[in-house]
């Protein structure tokens, strides 16, 4: 048998259990693995030179597929550069199989090359860390090796879902000789996982109603999550049967719902007390993950439920608003169409949920109305840009909304119901800047529908290197908001009146993406005045084989007056 029979078989357990794509980084140490996954005829493989784009690319792969990616790199400070997408993944619960070649033990702080402390090195940021034997010639050896690859990939996909992490070292000679064959075995091992299904008890249920009829302001309130028809179709039968108020962020991807509170975030950070307290709900129940709207969090945790239900199927629960109460382990779908079976005859009753639901759609109606009649203004800013692109996105295309001020101007305008096709992505697991082109590239190369993604200057030209490879991206469009710096630091609190903002937080710079463009071949829309915003989208929009970046430039001045007019305007429609 090979030497490198067992490392060559992990390629096989990952193709037996529906992984099919990996993504490479150059490197000596790892090759065992490397002419493992790259010979394997079922895995497609690319390769990438930086390791932390490279992590991230892998990422957006695993979004767009929802099938886990195996990230592989050679040995010492390469491991450390997929930490960021690693931490990512860990708190988007999203699942990457991570290989790291090392050298053998005796040689680690020998001043031998390419020599780090590999063991554990991500910490508590995968769900679980596993070191491979050393020496492969003992059966024993061999039948670990399978049976932690077998578990890393189980544990991967298990809720919450997320990055395990395989450190192998491997003894010198790493390459095959010259007349050695690169075989796969089909009878290796595989070891399934069946997992239980999670359902609601009798008794659960039998509460849950009781408990169901006490309750007249009933507010859901969604964090992010995938695009799910199931999801979509259980909440509007639940609102169809119960007059239930719903609160979604743009990462929520509730959009498609025609009764869902999309402007939560205008109109509560300017909503008087008084009409804040009328939104107060008897019951909350949440789902998801992270929820964008700062107003939204403050106003829970102000205004807090009487009881908040939780629903997760399984891992630690995150309680934001600090007022959980239960939590119930059932996915989203198994309990919004449990509540739609609850009867609800008594017409007082109802009446009071509906009056209820419709306070929140008064001040839905409130902010919708704002917004139109605020755009356009003079001058074009980042904000009315951004509503411009959302406006004209095709029906099948994924929007994937860079961190720091690109997602909160998405969240504020939003997505209206008929766009039902669209999917909403967005790194918010650490909310990090550092990989979110690199994350939409991936979703791009696994993808031959449309790909959108909007970001500022600072991420984008943090992560150029994401270009730095040989696939192309005719699918993907990148609307860079370019105003020379961090303009999110004079929006925010604090930061905004400082003498040292200028400088040190907000960090002006005085890049193009003009010249990368014209590096990796990209064609380069230079949005300079209002009146060419319509035949640019126009062409932008236009799907012929290249890919797309609209540049738009402004001060940081400018978008700032133009929010805070925005939230003038909505704060002054309280007081008519």
């Amino acid at each position: 048998m090979n030497r490198y029979q067992p490392i060559y078989d992990i390629a096989e357990i990952c193709a037996q259990k529906d992984i099919k794509q990996a993504v490479l980084c150059p490197g000596s140490r790892c090759a065992p693995l490397v002419i493992a996954f790259s010979r394997h005829p079922q895995l497609e493989v690319k390769t990438f030179s930086d390791e932390r784009s490279a992590g991230f690319i892998a990422l957006g792969m695993t979004q767009q597929s929802h099938k886990p990616t195996v990230l592989l790199c050679t040995s010492g400070s390469a491991a450390f550069n997929f930490a960021p997408a690693v931490a990512e993944a860990f708190f988007s619960q999203i699942p990457l199989i991570v290989f790291t070649a090392d050298r053998p033990a005796e040689w680690i702080a020998q001043h031998d090359g390419q020599t780090i402390y590999q063991t554990d090195i991500f910490g508590r940021h995968v769900k679980k860390s596993y070191q491979l034997p050393q020496e492969y010639d003992h059966a024993d050896a061999q039948w670990a090796i399978n049976r932690i690859v077998n578990e890393a990939l189980n544990i991967s996909q298990q809720e919450p879902k997320g990055p395990v992490h395989i450190n192998a070292p491997f003894r010198e000679p790493l390459y095959p000789g010259k007349d050695e064959t690169i075989t796969f075995r089909e009878s290796v091992r595989i070891i399934h996982d069946s997992r239980p299904e999670v359902v609601l008890s009798d008794y659960q249920k039998k509460r849950i109603q009781d408990q169901w009829k006490s309750f007249h302001n009933v507010l859901i309130v969604a964090g992010q999550h995938d695009y799910q028809h199931d999801i979509l179709g259980a909440l509007q039968h639940l609102i169809h049967e119960h007059p239930i108020a719903v609160v979604g962020d743009v990462i929520s991807n509730l959009h498609p719902l025609e009764d869902v509170v999309r402007h939560a975030d205008v109109f509560l950070g300017q909503a008087s007390d008084d009409v804040k307290k009328s939104l107060r709900p008897d019951l909350l129940i949440t789902y998801g993950k992270s929820v964008i709207s700062k107003n939204v969090k403050i106003f829970l945790r102000q205004y807090a439920p009487r009881i908040h239900w939780h629903l997760q199927a399984s891992g630690a629960v995150s309680d934001p608003f600090q007022s959980i109460s239960e939590i119930f382990q059932v996915s989203p779908f198994t309990f919004f169409s449990q509540l739609s079976l609850f009867g609800n005859d008594e017409t007082f009753e109802r009446q009071k949920q509906a009056n209820y639901k419709k306070l929140w759609e008064v001040e839905e109606r409130r902010a919708t109305r704002t917004l139109r009649e605020f755009f356009p203004q003079p001058e074009l800013s980042e904000l009315e840009l951004v509503g411009q692109v959302l406006e004209n996105l095709p029906v099948n295309a994924t929007l994937h909304l860079a961190n720091s001020m690109s997602v909160r101007y998405a969240n504020f305008i939003g997505l209206k119901a008929a766009q039902k096709g669209i999917r909403v992505m967005a790194n918010r697991g650490t909310s990090g800047i550092d990989g979110c082109t690199s994350t939409a590239v991936g979703q791009s190369l696994n993808s031959d529908s449309p790909q959108f993604l909007i970001t500022g200057d600072v991420a984008f030209f943090y992560d150029r290197n994401a270009f730095w490879h040989n696939y192309p991206l005719p699918n993907l469009r990148i609307v860079l908001l370019n105003n020379h710096g961090g303009v999110i630091f004079k929006m925010i609190d604090g930061p905004g009146s400082l003498p040292e903002t200028e400088d040190f937080f907000v960090t002006k710079q005085n890049l193009h993406a003009k010249h990368l463009c014209d590096e990796f071949g990209y064609d380069h829309l230079r949005l300079d005045s209002k009146r060419k915003l319509k035949n640019l989208l126009k062409d932008f929009m236009e799907f012929d084989g290249r890919t797309k970046i609209l540049e738009f430039e402004s001060g940081t001045d400018l978008n700032k007056n133009i929010v805070d007019h925005l939230k003038q305007k909505i704060k002054q429609s309280y007081e008519l």
